[in-house]
């Protein structure tokens, strides 16, 4: 498990340490049994390519091999023969060599001086040789290191055609995409369908388009004939196949390394990279958006899933003619890439993945003809370069920056992070604590209740709505939207993962569960638009998602959180209690939760 701190990132928050006596293990997978009809596809070969880095480093241990191993040798047999004693001529000292006079020292006098001259000499050669083999060392270990940074950072990094910050578009036209499942009644309220969105997004591609998903069970066949919109996935696989034979490349990150659909998609061209957050951070592959032609992305809570696309209510945003934003978030695909293979996060990131924009220097931009604010966010720490905000920074400027009403739908609210043993992860419970009580700002919590919703959700939630009981001016919500259940199928889950304040939006791709910010990869968007002309007629994108917010609270899926009327999510679902006596259950091992 990886423990660096990244360069760029400040540490994450600090935790307190409130145990559980209990393990729970959270995971957003939707489990669904289902045969595939393809026939068993060979899992093709999968080539470790070198980088760029290894072929430098051979190059220059080479280029110092030629240089140093003549010289040394040169040297090595000069000074061999130079101190070699002559059988032909005796050495003796320059006075012995008058021929005047009778001599002067005996024989073996003379033997003596001659074999403490040649080894005189021959220690100055064995020095001499030490000194070329310590200089050669040190070489070889400076060309070693400078192959570890290269090899660890790709230094041309990845093509980004041209497009830099000073030429990008600021202009941009931007959509909310949602999938309502068809037995769930709610309008659109000017949203688009989540399945018209993706594909038109393959209709702008001209070059590539790149994907992250967490999830590839797009394949519904078994599933058509009681659910007819699961066709959708099916359609969309097909397109994903065929954007080879338009010249587009189809490039994906996943961290799913037996994915049968990821297997048929290489077979069709797709260029397919493997990202095992497992062995990084002990964590999961949770992020989901797409880059096409470095011009639209499209971020949200859908995966490249069926069900997403038929059952699950979903959300999320397209922009369109959005470079700037594009190049940041291509940046982040390829920063995965550059972790593909590897079991360590590099300790030098490459220029070309650190972030562009973010809170102390967002990119201005005109979105739908309103001036507008926007930076991407990732996680976890490890994982953010120089200058990329990490997610749970994003939110707490989201809900720093707002004055008057913080709005909030995600799939699980559960402040713990488990990992053998639960503590309590204050990060964003104490951001929503302070802003209602420190500056009475209205706050609305709206949680899915399905299969995994945590039991513990219900206290922490009271606990929530309980501060706001017995004081004047202080305003906090909270409910729950029940999906429709139809023939034993459960349809309308909430999967939604947003944010939106008086006057911006973040939009991510995490529950908000303390394990997925600490372990997870993911990514966010935090759009900032606030009208400063009150002449202006056009709608901003927070007014569109504080009215998609508002449809689904007041809706007839979404029920007032009462003390004695909690619905039930799952057969391990737990009334909750008041605070006071939820901290005493902590402390009792026969307490309900301590079974948990």
């Amino acid at each position: 498990m990886v423990r660096r701190e990244a360069v760029g990132c400040r540490s994450s928050s600090s935790t307190h340490s409130l145990s559980l006596t209990h393990t729970h293990t959270h995971t957003h997978t939707h489990t669904h049994t289902h045969t595939h009809t393809w026939a068993p596809v060979t899992e093709p070969a999968v080539a470790v390519r070198p980088s760029a880095g290894v072929f430098l480093f051979l190059l220059l241990l080479l280029f110092l091999l030629l240089l140093v191993i003549p010289s040394v040798q040169t040297q090595i047999q000069t000074q061999s023969m130079d101190s070699r004693p002559s059988r032909l001529v005796p050495l003796v000292a320059p006075a012995l060599a008058a021929p005047v006079g009778p001599p002067i020292f005996s024989t073996v006098q003379q033997q003596d001086y001659t074999a403490s001259v040649w080894l005189s000499r021959r220690e100055k050669l064995e020095h001499s040789q030490q000194k070329c083999i310590v200089i050669f060392a040190l070489v070889c270990c400076f060309a070693v290191l400078v192959a570890l940074i290269f090899s660890a950072v790709d230094v041309w990094g990845e093509d980004e055609d041209g497009i830099t910050e000073e030429n990008c578009s600021k202009t941009c036209r931007m959509i909310i995409v949602e999938n309502i499942p068809e037995n769930v009644s709610l309008p659109h309220n000017g949203t688009t369908s989540l399945t018209s969105g993706l594909h038109s997004l393959l209709d702008l591609a001209r070059r590539y388009v790149e994907i992250v998903s967490p999830h590839w069970t797009l394949n519904s066949t078994d599933y058509e004939a009681s659910i007819p919109t699961a066709k959708q996935g099916r359609l969309l696989l097909h397109r994903l196949m065929d954007l080879k034979s338009q010249k587009v490349n189809l490039k994906v990150v996943s961290g799913l390394t037996d994915s049968k659909e990821l297997k048929i998609l290489s077979r069709h061209g797709a260029d397919i990279h493997y990202l095992n957050m497992t062995t990084l951070t002990n964590g999961q592959m949770l992020s989901s958006f797409w880059v096409v032609d470095n011009k639209h992305i499209y971020i949200g809570s859908a995966g490249m899933d069926w069900r997403a696309l038929s059952t699950l209510k979903e959300l999320g945003v397209i922009l369109y003619e959005c470079s700037c934003l594009a190049l940041d978030l291509r940046r982040l695909f390829s920063l995965y890439r550059q972790l593909q293979y590897k079991d360590f996060i590099p300790s030098i990131w490459s220029k070309r993945v650190y972030g562009l924009y973010n809170k102390k220097r967002p990119l201005k931009l005109v979105l739908n003809d309103v001036n507008a604010e926007g930076y991407p966010s990732n996680s976890p720490d490890v994982l953010c370069p120089k200058d990329r905000v990490r997610d749970i920074d994003a939110i707490f400027n989201v809900i720093e920056d707002a004055n008057k009403f913080i709005y909030i739908s995600v799939t699980d609210y559960l402040p713990l992070v488990s990992n053998g043993l639960n503590r309590y992860w204050s990060a964003i419970d104490g951001k929503l604590r302070e802003a209602v009580l420190l500056r009475n700002i209205k706050v609305r919590l709206l949680v899915s209740c399905w299969e995994q919703t945590h039991p513990l959700t219900f206290n922490f939630m009271w606990s929530l709505k309980s501060l706001c009981m017995d004081i004047a001016n202080c305003s906090l919500e909270a409910k729950f939207f029940i999906p429709r259940e139809l023939d034993g199928m459960i349809e309308g889950i909430n999967h939604n993962r947003y944010m939106v304040t008086d006057n911006a939006i973040y939009i991510g791709n995490f529950g908000w569960v303390g394990n997925e910010f600490v372990y997870n990869a993911g990514a966010g968007l935090v759009i900032s638009q606030e009208r400063k002309d009150p002449e202006d007629q056009n709608i901003t994108m927070v007014q569109q998602m504080r009215a998609v917010f508002e449809r689904d609270w007041h809706s007839r899926y979404s029920k007032t959180l009462q003390l004695n009327k909690i619905p039930v999510c799952n057969k391990h679902t737990v009334l909750p209690q008041s605070l006071k006596a939820w901290d005493e259950s902590v402390d009792n091992t026969d307490s309900p939760n301590a079974s948990l």
